[in-house]
């Protein structure tokens, strides 16, 4: 039998000995994982009852106090324990003259955002460029604008900041989905920009997708066009416009992030 103590889930711990007794196959061992262990109490209780099964501990705890009582309470009781966190966190202390935070649970922490970080991609790409609308009313953010004003990469962007977010073409002949204008007004944002400078953006892209450059998608006149319908639909669900002309996408989306957190501040 082996117990295996944690000031967390006790995932670590556990692990550490299937890797190990996997390694004695004649033998099946019993693993009794006992997690969120945050006083001396709970600990003299659980080592009492490994000295009954003459029991080997494996602990992953961070917190050096409890962590050193254990170690003394199983001297007295001629327990044989592993150390799993306290001679790698020694090390590392030595070697590079930081503190630990002592904090348990940090790794599941750093999981559950990079989970929440996929969840948002996956959303991005779920629903980008319109295509499903039922998306808009789910999302953080919907960004709004006429073609390749940055919409996809500022979604992207943006998820990977853990929100998630849609976006919604403008063309003058296609009518906006009614889903969008059923969407907070603060959750929207509308995205202008020059029209000569789209007209030069949208040329490289039919340069490089081998089409002529006079095709009417980089006409300036058109472009015209298609930002003033824009600014009709921007001014009729009331949002935010960020003019991204002369605008990294980092800084666009830096501009989102901030007045994002801001009306959310604002709502609690």
């Amino acid at each position: 039998m082996i117990y295996a103590l944690s000031d967390s889930i006790g995932g670590t711990a556990e692990s550490v000995i299937k890797a190990t007794v996997s390694q004695f196959t004649e033998t099946k061992f019993d693993v009794i994982r006992i997690p969120y262990i945050n006083n001396k109490e709970q600990i003299d209780e659980a080592l009492q009852e490994a000295a009954q099964h003459q029991a080997v501990v494996c602990y992953t705890i961070v917190n050096p106090r409890l962590r050193e009582h254990l170690a003394d309470r199983a001297v007295e009781l001629q327990i044989q324990v592993v150390d799993v966190l306290g001679p790698m966190l020694r090390a590392i202390q030595k070697n590079s003259g930081l503190l630990p935070k002592n904090q348990a649970g940090l790794i599941h922490a750093l999981d559950h955002e990079y989970f929440k970080r996929v969840e948002a991609v996956e959303f991005a790409v779920k629903y980008d460029d319109g295509k499903n609308p039922l998306g808009l009313l789910k999302a953080d953010i919907v960004i709004i604008g006429v073609s390749r004003t940055s919409k996809t990469p500022l979604s992207m962007y943006l998820a990977h900041k853990q929100l998630k977010v849609a976006n919604v073409p403008l063309v003058p002949e296609i009518v906006p989905p009614p889903e969008l204008f059923k969407v907070p007004h603060h959750k929207i944002i509308g995205l202008l920009i020059d029209p000569y400078k789209l007209t030069d953006i949208r040329m490289t892209r039919l340069k490089a997708m081998g089409l002529s450059e006079d095709a009417e998608y980089a006409d300036v006149e058109r472009i015209t066009e298609e930002l003033d319908y824009a600014k009709g639909i921007m001014r009729r669900v009331h949002c935010m416009i960020i003019n991204v002309s002369n605008r990294a996408i980092e800084e666009t989306a830096g501009i989102i992030l901030d007045y994002y957190y801001k009306n959310n501040a604002a709502r609690r």
